[in-house]
């Protein structure tokens, strides 16, 4: 297989980073962006600064430790209470083996972002190759960086043939990456994040990726090394955000996110404040999908489906919130020995403070506190049911 094949999704290769970078810092939107980070210095000495600073730079990765690594640790630093990382299931940095996380989704720009620096700061030979929608890559240079920062196009809005045959590029490239590339894939594990914080994977996913490589749909995913990957926020700095569209979408049904409002979101997830945050690694789909028998296609890919939300739910790092917005959404105080009465004052004035931002007519202040505190209760819900299950 050639990686021309994939030219029109992939991220830049090795002899294409210095152009790309040039073509970067001359684009005038990502010049203005600049900036406004340091207005005080000229055009010319901004860009012979990043020239110098990109002397060295080879391939993707050594982008992402030169430029990526420190910008993203800034973010952990000032808009978090901490990272962690739990990946006892995995073989180590020492391992030739290859990963395909499929995790769920809270942030859109962040959660390859932090699952980069983890790897790295454990000893990884190499971060992960990313699938991000087109309909983020709003500006030339917004795709000229992902490309940059080892991001492939996933499309989106297309029609029914046109989505089967991305799907197969899309599938076969991951493929390709894992076997050929030798690298680490993440991948959400459904289209667009979970609102309300229920997180599934959607079995199209799956399919998605059993439709490359080489076998039966066993063997294809069993070549992915598939890690479902748990992340958990202590808090979604877009959770008004998605309140909001909840509002829109009950008010007017035909309502649809505008391009601003993706860069809204994005903005708003890159520098707004999580709390302490925390990934999981569960152990491969390869040491249990065995275990699922001969089963139909569409069988198969609900149980795999299953399993692995099983493993994302047992996994979450639960938090006083997730407590305190199952209680209040309950009207009990069953869960009240996670959490003390300071705590819920926080969370309370934290829940008033997020209302506050959402400007949109009719505002629904009981509607949309309720979507807030559901977004906080669903993953203890999920916790709870994944480990009733194992009882």
């Amino acid at each position: 297989m050639d990686i021309k094949e994939f030219d029109e999704i992939r991220p830049y290769e090795k002899g294409e980073m210095k152009q790309a970078f040039e073509e970067l810092i001359n684009d005038r939107q990502f010049s203005l962006l600049l900036k406004g980070f340091v207005p005080w210095l000229p055009k010319s000495i901004r860009n012979g600064l990043l020239r110098l600073a990109f002397v060295g730079v080879k391939t993707p990765l050594d982008f992402q430790l030169r430029f990526m690594k420190p910008v993203v640790w800034y973010f952990v630093r000032k808009y978090t209470d901490g990272l962690t990382f739990e990946d006892s299931n995995l073989h180590g940095s020492n391992s030739t083996l290859r990963y395909t996380f499929v995790s769920n989704h809270r942030d859109i720009v962040l959660d390859s972002a932090f699952l980069d620096v983890m790897l790295n700061k454990k000893g990884y030979p190499t971060t992960v190759e990313i699938g991000i929608g087109d309909n983020l890559l709003i500006y030339p240079w917004i795709k000229r960086l992902v490309r940059m920062n080892k991001a492939f196009t996933v499309r989106r809005g297309l029609t029914a043939h046109e989505m089967m045959r991305s799907s197969q590029l899309m599938s076969s490239y991951i493929h390709y990456a894992v076997a050929q590339k030798k690298e680490n894939i993440w991948i959400a594990q459904r289209e667009g994040r979970a609102k309300d914080s229920d997180d599934r994977t959607q079995e199209s996913v799956l399919k998605m990726l059993a439709m490359g490589g080489e076998g039966d749909m066993v063997d294809k995913l069993r070549d992915l090394n598939i890690v479902p990957l748990t992340i958990s926020y202590e808090y979604d700095p877009c959770d008004y955000l998605k309140a909001q569209e909840f509002q829109q979408k009950r008010d007017n049904p035909a309502f649809k996110k505008s391009r601003q409002d993706d860069l809204d979101n994005m903005k708003t997830g890159i520098f707004g404040y999580k709390g302490r945050v925390h990934y999981h690694c569960s152990a491969p789909v390869n040491t249990w999908i065995d275990e699922l028998g001969d089963l139909p296609k569409n069988e198969f890919f609900t149980a795999v489906a299953q399993r692995m939300d099983s493993e994302i739910h047992r996994h979450y790092r639960l938090y006083p919130c997730n407590y305190i917005a199952l209680d209040l959404l309950e009207s009990q105080t069953v869960f009240s020995d996670h959490y003390t009465s300071e705590d819920q004052q926080r969370f309370e004035k934290y829940l008033v403070g997020q209302l506050a931002k959402i400007k949109i007519p009719d505002k629904d202040e009981a509607f949309l506190r309720n979507r807030m505190l559901t977004m906080y209760a669903n993953p203890l819900r999920n916790y709870l049911t994944a480990h009733d299950t194992d009882r």
